[in-house]
């Protein structure tokens, strides 16, 4: 089997970094020299069991356009000393993919999904990224298409998977101590990864949760790390909450509670804890909270968005209420908050879902397409 370089932009829990780490791994399982590369200075957000590097870099500038260019300029000098020692580059994004096709003749691009760069540098950037290197693979056939329509360039889907042992089991006592933290208690609880941003329908959900009648969840935020500024973003959708009636402030009963990034154990931990996910995203590469939460037995209220139809049926696995509608998005939490009989539905629905998608079957899939290039 080839050896393998597989790249990815950073070492914090975001989803590109995620699939990349389970795939090395997984590819490591089946016999495969695999190499893991990124920029940053700390260390992956949970242990590798491959070999990795990470290349330190300094970003002059503030601009979403200068650190980009910064990140591009850091990751080709890195790779440009080791990438004689690989027989393949996989990129698992912009900056990475910018980089590899610089340094090396065969490099493999993952497409999780295409940013919504705005400036003339970053928009040239991110279609050079997916049209220069030499094969491209992409997490659902919605982007498959994306990227034909688009780009002209024809892409092979090659699916996500998810390994149930990151999502152990949780004691009695500390699912108790974790929900009382956020001030749950006997309060529904919904969970949203991902932070607050617009890719994850944020306000959307806000306005959802201002609509409820009776009772109202208790919302706690996991995540928030993204390359791109979301800062003007969060606060703006924080700044809704009074006005819907809803409660953020740091004591008294909170009604949003945001956890910022927690290790891949706390994570799991708080899928557990949960009641419910509530993850109405208004565009996803694939979704891989979605089969965490599953893994979890967590019901799954999403967004009736191409990639979730995908692996999703709308009140058998998951409820997918209509993207950016914040009456729809209501109507749904309302029903899976009152309804046990649904909740356990969309439950055994999940767990029918989960096999489907395995590490293993992702990585054999890659070696494949690895062994195809020469």
């Amino acid at each position: 089997m080839s050896r393998v370089a597989l790249l990815t932009y950073s070492t914090k829990p975001r989803g590109g970094v995620v699939h990349t780490l389970a795939l090395a791994e997984a590819l490591a399982d089946q016999g495969a020299e695999v190499h893991v590369f990124a920029l940053g200075s700390e260390g992956f957000f949970r242990p590798l069991k491959v070999p990795f590097t990470l290349f330190p870099f300094t970003v002059e500038g503030d601009s979403l356009e200068e650190k980009v260019f910064a990140c591009i300029g850091a990751m080709t000098a890195g790779l440009a000393k080791v990438a004689g020692e690989f027989d393949i580059l996989h990129a698992q994004d912009c900056i990475s993919a910018r980089a590899a096709t610089q340094v090396h003749p065969r490099v493999v691009r993952t497409v999780h999904h295409v940013d919504d760069f705005t400036t003339p540098a970053l928009v040239d950037c991110q279609r050079r990224s997916i049209v220069e290197p030499g094969h491209v693979l992409v997490v659902s056939e919605h982007w498959r298409r994306v990227l034909l329509q688009e780009y002209g360039v024809a892409a092979q889907v090659v699916r996500n998977g998810v390994d149930p042992a990151r999502i152990g089991p949780v004691s009695a006592r500390r699912r108790a101590r974790l929900r009382a933290s956020v001030g749950a208690g006997d309060r529904f609880l919904l969970l949203a990864v991902g932070g607050i941003e617009p890719r994850k329908g944020s306000k959307t959900l806000f306005r959802a949760l201002g609509l409820l009648r009776g009772d109202k969840p208790v919302l706690a935020i996991v995540g928030g790390h993204s390359f791109r500024d979301h800062e003007p973003y969060r606060r703006q959708a924080l700044a809704l909450l009074p006005g819907l009636g809803l409660n953020a402030a740091q004591d008294g009963a909170q009604d949003v509670v945001q956890l910022g990034t927690v290790s891949e154990e706390q994570l799991a931990a708080w899928y557990r804890s949960a009641d419910a996910l509530a993850y109405p995203s208004i565009e996803e590469g694939f979704g891989l909270a979605v089969l965490e939460a599953q893994v979890a037995d967590l019901p799954v209220v999403a967004s009736d968005l191409p990639v979730f139809r995908e692996f999703l049926t709308h009140g058998r696995d998951a409820l997918l209420p209509a993207v950016g509608d914040p009456v729809a998005l209501a109507a749904a939490l309302e029903q899976v908050m009152t309804d046990p009989a649904l909740r356990a539905t969309l439950v055994a629905g999940g767990r029918l879902v989960v096999p489907r998608f395995t590490w293993a079957a992702c990585a054999a899939r890659h070696a494949e397409i690895y062994r195809s290039i020469r």
